[in-house]
């Protein structure tokens, strides 16, 4: 009986002592977060090829852009005639503006339009290219329409001719095949009939877009941010979604619907946004890429910056007025209903008409974005959260703490989430690398028993190796406290080249090509080998050290069985580590190992966009083994399961 005792107390204590190594993690720590800044969306990610295609551009978004900006008037071999940018009939009040031209006399080619895309339009030999325009005839009978894509020199790379027919506005559309590649072509729409005929919504998509998706992504660029393997996206921002003052917030509602429809207007960070990349496009793109969808709504306040503060001046932060807040209310109560609701439902049928009768299976909804901890912030923060948590009670809630990792705002935002029971607030900061090396412990003391984190925007203000591998150093630490840190992304993802109003960036653009950061390659070693669960004691340095310029931490992935170690150096020498799995069953010696390293100071550009890349290999695990860890380094051992 005592033996049978001790054998039981035995088994006990190896199970509990199994338990204190293992704890449960977020399977969705690792996403990425869109924010329209730096021409992420019109002229980026949103595959629209033409600018300012409605003619909704104002001096109000630059002292220097009305509604003819990126458009010329051309007339081809002595045409003559004139044209006005006019409002009393539009194709929907939403976008007031269009374009009339009226044609005295064609000349050869006729007279029209001439628009030069964003920095120029690329096109590919042999692909196909998707025109539509709204057209009205306002005098004549009908009026031929010649639509040419041309080249830096004139030539005529594709082309499509067609009959205006109608006194009413009319959709036409075509397909344009291209006869050669260019980087900077632009689109002629002539008129060559006499009369006088009014244009809007003047497009030209590739046909070939992500997922092939009609009103749909950029292919390439959308795919570089798919391989992230990213578990949810966070969108439409950022301080986007608050906006300049409380009529430029964020709305939902005015981004959904035919894009001729939908409101566009002044981007908070200094250009235009048209919307036609708008939520519903947003949560495809997440569906498309396997990722949940984290959409964040105005809390009811505009941004403390807003008109100016940032320099001299300014409005501050203002609230919506009482008496319109159960109307705002109600309308973040409706996006939950479009994202998950019937088509029996009022918001559900409108998601159903767009072209998904499914739901998107809405999880995560964050409300408010880096809010100053105001009086006005919190009642209209509680009038929203109390009444989703009633009618929704299984959506999570994410709070905000202010865009510092400490200060008043963080203070109060925290004292705040956790009066209220928020599940998750989201917790900003941008900070020298050092600065990730030193705080590793950050999370180590948070209390579990409050509210949880998402680290919504961080970076190392800088896009060099050290950066990366500090980052890296970082991430390890919200691996080991995934229990408390539910998601993370890195802000911001999207830069284009000659329009970046911020920078750091995780991928950068220009028309035709892309390069990735080495935070980027840092961001997708962990995300692409996520785990759920993480095991204390499996990995040790040979030798300790003081500066935490070492930093570890080993997963496992349930639906794969795998385990994954990442070894960190962040230092100038190479270190040991060593690895014990003996705990682990079901594991083989198979084992693909990753490495990001070079020097420390080395980036990637347009020029050399693969400078820094990991290097992948085989490898033999065993139970026990140790690893050589390059000085700045980041290592990811995958140790495959073999069941």
């Amino acid at each position: 009986m005592r033996i049978k005792s001790l054998l039981f107390l035995f088994v006990l204590t190896c199970l509990t002592l199994q338990a204190q190594q293992k704890k449960q993690i977020s399977p969705d720590l690792i996403g990425v977060f869109f924010e329209d800044i730096n021409y992420a969306a019109d002229g980026g990610l949103y595959a629209e090829l033409i600018q300012n295609r409605s003619f909704e551009y104002n001096p109000a978004e630059r002292k220097s852009w009305n509604s003819f900006t990126a458009w010329e008037y051309v007339t081809e071999g002595y045409g003559y005639g004139n044209i006005s940018v006019e409002t009393s009939s539009p194709v929907h009040p939403n976008n007031p503006h269009y374009v009339v031209i009226n044609v005295e006399e064609t000349g050869l080619n006729g007279i029209g339009l001439k628009n030069q895309g964003f920095d120029g339009i690329p096109v590919k030999a042999g692909e196909k290219y998707q025109f539509s325009i709204f057209l009205k005839q306002l005098e004549g009978i009908s009026i031929p329409i010649n639509v040419k894509l041309i080249g830096k020199k004139g030539t005529v790379l594709g082309e499509v001719s067609f009959n205006s027919d109608s006194k009413e506005w009319k959709k036409y559309q075509s397909e344009i095949t291209v006869s050669e590649t260019q980087d900077s072509a632009s689109l002629l729409v002539l008129a060559k009939g006499k009369g006088k005929i009014a244009i809007d919504n003047v497009s030209l998509f590739p046909q070939n877009t992500f997922k092939n998706r009609s009103n749909g992504l950029r292919a390439d660029l959308a795919q570089t941010i798919a391989d992230l393997k990213p578990k949810f996206m966070r969108f439409p921002g950022g301080c986007l979604v608050h906006g300049d003052g409380l009529g430029n917030m964020y709305r939902w509602k005015n981004t959904i619907g035919p894009v001729e429809q939908r409101i566009e207007q002044r981007n908070i960070w200094g250009y235009h946004q048209t919307a036609g990349l708008g939520y519903f496009e947003y949560f495809q793109f997440c569906e498309d890429m396997g990722a949940k969808p984290l959409p964040v709504v105005p809390v009811g306040v505009s941004c403390q910056n807003s008109g100016g503060t940032w320099r001299i001046g300014g409005t501050g932060q203002k609230g919506i007025p009482q008496a319109q807040m159960p109307d705002y209310v109600q309308e973040v109560l409706d996006l939950i209903e479009w994202a998950n609701g019937p088509v029996s439902s009022t918001w559900g049928a409108k998601r159903a008409e767009a072209g998904h009768p499914k739901s998107f299976n809405l999880e995560y909804i964050g409300i408010g974005n880096e809010d100053k901890i105001t009086p006005e912030f919190k009642e209209r923060f509680k009038m929203i959260y109390d009444v989703v948590k009633v009618k929704y009670p299984h959506i999570k809630v994410i709070g905000t703490v202010g865009p510092a990792p400490d200060g008043d705002d963080f203070e109060q935002g925290w004292k705040f989430a956790n009066q209220e029971n928020v599940p998750m607030v989201d917790e900003h900061y941008y900070m020298k690398p050092t600065w990730f090396i030193a705080n590793q412990k950050r999370y180590d003391t948070y209390d579990r028993t409050k509210s949880k984190v998402y680290l919504g925007e961080y970076a190392s203000q800088g896009n060099t190796l050290f950066n990366a591998i500090a980052e890296a150093a970082y991430i390890t630490s919200l691996e080991r406290n995934g229990d408390v840190v539910q998601l993370a992304s890195y802000a911001p993802l999207l830069a284009k080249a000659g329009h970046t109003q911020w920078n750091p960036d995780m991928i950068y653009f220009n028309n035709t090509s892309i390069y990735k950061t080495p935070n980027y390659y840092a961001q997708q070693l962990f995300s692409v080998n996520h785990g759920d669960s993480y095991y204390q004691n499996v990995i040790a340095p040979v030798t300790s050290r003081a500066d935490s310029t070492m930093a570890y931490s080993c997963v496992r992935d349930s639906k794969s069985g795998d385990v994954v170690l990442k070894l960190v150096n962040c230092g100038k020498t190479a270190q040991k580590f060593k690895i014990d799995l003996s705990q682990f069953k079901n594991l083989g010696n198979k084992a693909i190992v990753s490495v990001l390293s070079g020097a420390a100071e080395a980036k990637n550009s347009f020029e050399n966009p693969n400078n820094i890349a990991p290097v992948i290999s085989d490898f033999k695990a065993g139970k026990n083994f140790s690893y050589n860890v390059q000085p700045i380094s980041l290592t990811v051992i995958r140790v495959k399961s073999t069941k």
